[in-house]
């Protein structure tokens, strides 16, 4: 009796720690440019009523009025500066997965992943190809205080 409700709080356990780290991804992130580490936006992640995780610009640092040129669809020619990047994401494992990013520079969506560095607590995030994250770059996001 005593081994199964010790395995059942052991399980718990590691249910809660998911949830606790998928739950640290939730706020404000600025992006840092990978060629010469400035700040390029801040970025609001959130939880939808659907359950599902998105991305919106919320401020861009070197051109906040610049439109997204290179966009297809409804976001061609929009503002940048509000603009949804992280789309439905999903939580699994401690992280999010299944949706996708955008990225305003070049207009292209990408598979994305998200997850937290425990060592740094910054945001890792996880543009691909493929739907594994394998051809594809990953950037780092630091939270905003």
């Amino acid at each position: 009796m005593k081994k199964v409700l010790f395995a059942l709080v052991i399980m718990l356990s590691f249910c809660f720690s998911g949830y606790a780290q998928v739950n640290k991804i939730v706020g404000k992130w600025k992006t840092i440019d990978d060629k010469d580490g400035s700040a390029k936006s801040i970025v609001f992640v959130f939880k939808a009523t659907n359950g599902k995780y998105y991305g919106k610009i919320e401020k861009l640092f070197k051109d906040p009025e610049k439109l997204c040129a290179e966009c297809d669809g409804v976001n061609k020619n929009k503002p940048i500066a509000g603009m949804m990047i992280v789309n439905d994401l999903v939580e699994k494992d401690g992280k999010l997965t299944g949706g996708t990013i955008l990225d305003p520079k070049t207009g292209k969506i990408y598979k994305c992943n998200i997850s937290i560095n425990a060592e740094t607590d910054n945001l890792v995030v996880r543009g691909s190809l493929d739907r594994g994250g394998f051809i594809g770059r990953s950037q780092t996001w630091v939270r905003v205080k």
